[in-house]
C-alpha cells in the first residue's frame, strides 16, 4: 500500500485500525480532551465520525465532518427518513406515523392486515420490526410503543443493500431471507448473495443518498411488482456483505481518505 500522508482526526472508533487516522475517542465533556487533542480538533480540516452530538457542535462552528451533519440528522430515525422520502418523492412503501391513545383504531383506518410495524427510533439490524397479522399482535405492538410507525407489507424474500460512501457506490449485494422469516437483515439470518444487482436499484440508491445529502449510508432497496422502493437508510450498517465479497473495509476507507474522496 502506498505511503500514508497527513494523519486525520476521528472521534468514534470506526476508523481506529486505519493507518492514516488518529482516533481520539468520544468524551462526554469536551473539557475531558487534553490540550493536545483539543488543538488537533481545532486545527483539523475535517473531523471523521464525530457522533451526532459533536456533529451538531462542529456544524455550528463551520467545521466539516464525515459523515456529514445531514447524515447524522437521520441516524436511526425512521420518522424523519420517511418524511424526507416523501418530500423528495423517493419511492417508498406507504407509511404513516400514529400517536395517542386511539392509535390502534387509527391504524386500521389506513391499513389492512398484514402490515409492518417498526420501532421508529433507535432500532437496527432487523430488531424492532414486526409483521402484524391480527388485532392481538397490533395490541401488543401498541402497548410497547407510544408512537406507531406502520408500513404497508410488500411481500418478498429478498432486498438489496447499496452502500454509498462519499459520492460513490462502494458495494451492492442481495440479502435473501431465511425460510419462514419476513425480514431480510443479515442479523436475522438472511444470506448475502453477490449475484448481479440491477443498475436501476443502484441508481435509485445513489440518487437518494445525493438528494438527502447522506455520504455514509447503507440504503435498502426492495424490488417489487416491476419497480424499486427505498425501505430505509442505515448509517450504522454491517460489514458482512464486504467480507463476503472479499473487500477489506479498513483498507478501502484508508484509500478513500488518502485520495480525498471522503
Amino acid at each position: 500500500m502506498k505511503e500514508m500522508g497527513k494523519k486525520r482526526i476521528a472521534l468514534e472508533a470506526r476508523l481506529k485500525s486505519c493507518n492514516n487516522v488518529i482516533t481520539l475517542g468520544v468524551k462526554t465533556n469536551f473539557s475531558d480532551y487534553g490540550l493536545d487533542a483539543v488543538e488537533m480538533i481545532r486545527e483539523a480540516d475535517k473531523i471523521y465520525y464525530p457522533t451526532p452530538f459533536y456533529a451538531d457542535l462542529f456544524d455550528a462552528v463551520g467545521k466539516p465532518t464525515f459523515p456529514s451533519y445531514h447524515t447524522y440528522k437521520c441516524v436511526q430515525d425512521k420518522i424523519k427518513q420517511t418524511a424526507l422520502f416523501e418530500l423528495l418523492d423517493v419511492p417508498h412503501p406507504r407509511t404513516r406515523t400514529f400517536y395517542g391513545n386511539r392509535k390502534k383504531d387509527a391504524v386500521l383506518d389506513y391499513f389492512e392486515f398484514p402490515f409492518i410495524a417498526k420501532v421508529p427510533r433507535g432500532s437496527a439490524m432487523g430488531r424492532g420490526v414486526f409483521l402484524i397479522r391480527n388485532r392481538a399482535e397490533l395490541d401488543a405492538y401498541c402497548a410497547e410503543n407510544k408512537v406507531g410507525y406502520i408500513q404497508e407489507y410488500l411481500e418478498s424474500d429478498r432486498d438489496i443493500r447499496v452502500v454509498v460512501i462519499g459520492k460513490e457506490v462502494v458495494h451492492a449485494y442481495w440479502r435473501i431471507s431465511r425460510e419462514g422469516e419476513f425480514r431480510s437483515n443479515v442479523a436475522s439470518g438472511a444470506m448475502v448473495s453477490l449475484d448481479s444487482v440491477p443498475d436501476a436499484a443502484i441508481q435509485l440508491a445513489r440518487n437518494t443518498a445525493e438528494s438527502c445529502r447522506w455520504d455514509d449510508v447503507g440504503i435498502d432497496i426492495l424490488p417489487y411488482n416491476g419497480g424499486y422502493y427505498v425501505l430505509e437508510a442505515n448509517m450504522k450498517y454491517g460489514k458482512e456483505g464486504f467480507r463476503k465479497a472479499g473487500i477489506d473495509y479498513i483498507r478501502m476507507m484508508e484509500g478513500l481518505i488518502e485520495d480525498g474522496r471522503i
